[in-house]
């Protein structure tokens, strides 16, 4: 399996290893300051509001909504030729952060902003699963 997925994988810093290993569990897990309760993403080393290094990996709902999307029509990589026209959408979480993935479930023409979402995971390779999103019931 490990070798069958094309498309670029991340590459997991010791920072973002938490994270990744909540995403092999179907959760999706980011930092919260112990110290003044802030939640952000991308994963870093302290608070980006306190500057505290204290922090615990928080379980989030995996709900939100969109903020942003886009539809790539260009081909970047060769990995996603057969995909052609791809989304890339961020989404405002429930809990604070915004984050950036695609949306499945959904034709492109009928994203839209405010859309509720939800993540779903998708186990690509025995290493990684990636977060992605549909469209919320």
């Amino acid at each position: 399996m490990a070798g069958e997925y094309a498309k670029p994988l991340p590459r997991i810093t010791p920072v973002e290893a938490p994270f990744w290993e909540a995403a092999k569990k179907h959760e999706l897990r980011v930092q919260r300051c112990l110290d003044c309760g802030n939640i952000w993403y991308p994963p870093s080393e302290g608070c980006s509001k306190c500057l505290s290094s204290r922090y615990e990996w928080w379980k989030l709902s995996g709900k939100g909504k969109i903020w942003s999307w886009v539809v790539f029509h260009q081909r970047y990589f060769p990995s996603f030729a057969e995909e052609i026209p791809y989304n890339v959408i961020s989404v405002q979480l429930a809990e604070g952060p915004l984050m950036t993935g695609n949306i499945v479930g959904i034709k492109n023409q009928d994203i839209r902003c405010d859309l509720p979402v939800e993540a779903v995971f998708e186990d690509v390779t025995p290493e990684i699963t990636l977060i992605k999103f549909k469209p919320a019931i």
